[in-house]
């Protein structure tokens, strides 16, 4: 019999199998196709999610249609209410949505309460489109003639999320799409369909107006309908580079707008004048916080001289102590990763190190965790001497598995860096001003952390990511969300002369 720590705290009932909602109203598929929803800690099943068909997403692209032509004429500072009380509404139910993300995820509760309080980051930055919206505009560009930009939303949205961040990432696109005046549909990943259940729910309280939100569970049937549809103006993704290449290239024959976020393979470097005992617990946060399964997590760690030996003993030794368990209890540092066969994909490439030559200086394979012992765990784990030409090295785990790699300059970490496909984020470990600014502008990748871990961008800061990582113009967040779900409208105006002659 699994335990199950702090029972008394995790009484979380859902419906099965799990409705889509369209158009205002809680709806079952018409698919006769379910997934299990499994707790990664524990395999408990937790509820089915249904493989929705293309006329489901017919039905919510037909809703949020015909609730557009409203929902865009409702003033920008109105909009902005129903996001107000959404705030509200997340921050009462922290907690319960924090349980959720952990139950269907994995994650410790720490973590996803971090996750969840960056997702309320980004609601109220949306709070702000009333300025974020603004055009600008030129007074007699000649005479008797005014020209203006304004900016309009572009219709209908739809958002395709991953299984890492359920309760974070679909809001580096939501309330910046509905603020500006969009209506949106969201695909939350299968394996995680919970956290968005609870959200919509919420969403459901604000008392937005029928069909500006919609949600329809599913997988790539989902997915394509999504993108062949032809009244879906602009898609937001987050993913594998694969899937997002497809995403991308699919979209854009259909004539849509698209931004995409792909994979990664995040170096980090470490300087000999770094201050050891933080780089050390900050490298192990970012490689092993949230079992390495998001695409800013250290995968490769570069020592540089001296570094070496202070460095490598040290994080093995992070490695080696940190708590592995069933995220609602508290002791637990890092929880399981996703699937039974994300576990066998990770252990299978941990070995594929070994086989190209790296050391497994701490292995984590095989790890069974008492009283969890169907859980989907990988301890964490350390591969030292990773040739960078192998193809591990090249290879997104996404898993708590650490490389290790050095060099003898800063500037040759610096061609590694560039040499690489990926380009979403490079950190570098020093007291050198001169050595961080050297790495900030000469380093190829969307997100650059000095003394940081896991350079992961406020708010109203664009998610951003380069190369291989990100597909597209304008990343989430912020103002490039913002330019993401609007189009410029230029105005040239000419008066009367009767009153232009008055000027």
């Amino acid at each position: 019999m699994q335990k199950k720590p702090l029972e008394g705290e995790i009484s979380v009932s859902f419906r099965n199998p799990l409705p889509n909602y369209i158009n205002g109203e809680w709806c079952a598929s018409r698919t006769t196709e379910y997934l299990d929803v499994v707790n990664p800690a524990t395999a408990e099943v937790l509820t089915q999610v249904p493989l929705s068909l293309a006329s489901d997403v017919e039905a919510a692209a037909v809703a949020a249609a015909a609730a557009y032509p409203n929902w865009r004429r409702i003033p920008a500072t109105e909009r902005v209410q129903y996001l107000f009380k959404l705030k509200f509404l997340l921050e009462e139910h922290l907690d319960e949505l924090s349980r959720i993300v952990t139950l269907e995820c994995g994650k410790t509760f720490a973590e996803s309460k971090a996750e969840l309080q960056r997702a309320i980051e980004n609601v109220e930055v949306a709070c702000g489109i009333p300025m974020l919206m603004q055009g600008y505009n030129l007074e007699n560009v000649a005479r008797g003639i005014d020209e203006m930009m304004i900016r309009q939303p572009v219709g209908v949205t739809a958002i395709i999320a991953p299984f890492n961040f359920p309760g974070m990432i679909p809001f580096w696109f939501l309330p910046y799409a509905i603020a500006c005046g969009n209506t949106t549909i969201l695909k939350p990943s299968e394996k995680v369909p919970l956290t968005m259940q609870k959200v919509f729910e919420l969403l459901e309280k604000t008392g937005l107006p029928k069909g500006v939100v919609n949600l329809v569970n599913g997988a790539k049937e989902v997915v394509d309908a999504i993108l062949e549809h032809s009244t879906i103006r602009a898609i937001s993704f987050v993913g594998s580079s694969p899937v997002a290449q497809y995403v991308y290239s699919k979209a854009a024959v259909f004539g849509k707008r698209v931004q995409c976020q792909g994979g990664a393979k995040n170096p980090i470097i470490v300087l000999p004048d770094a201050d050891m005992e933080m780089t050390t617990r900050i490298t192990a946060d970012s490689a092993f916080g949230c079992a390495g399964q998001r695409c800013l997590a250290a995968s490769v760690a570069v020592t540089v001289g001296e570094a070496r030996h202070t460095f490598t003993e040290a994080i093995a030794n992070a490695a080696k102590t940190r708590v592995v368990g069933y995220g609602l209890d508290e002791k637990v540092q890092m929880g399981p990763v996703i699937t039974r066969q994300s576990q066998a994909r990770i252990e299978q490439l941990i070995q594929q190190g070994a086989n190209e030559g790296a050391t497994v200086l701490v292995d984590g394979r095989s790890a069974k965790i008492p009283g969890y012992e169907q859980g989907n765990f990988v301890r964490p784990t350390i591969l030292q001497n990773v040739n960078p030409r192998s193809e591990l090295a090249r290879t997104e785990i996404f898993g708590p598995v650490l490389g290790l790699m050095h060099l003898e300059t800063i500037e040759d970490a610096i061609a590694l860096v560039n040499s690489g496909q990926w380009g979403n984020m490079a950190c570098l470990f020093t007291s050198s001003g001169a050595a961080a600014r050297q790495f900030r502008y000469e380093a190829e990748a969307g997100n650059i952390g000095i003394n940081i871990g896991v350079a992961a961008p406020m708010a109203f800061f664009p998610f951003s990511g380069w190369k291989d990582s990100f597909y597209g113009d304008l990343h989430g967040q912020g103002k490039d969300a913002v330019a993401f779900f609007t189009q410029t409208k230029v105005v040239v105006e000419r008066w009367p002369k009767t009153w232009s002659r008055q000027f």
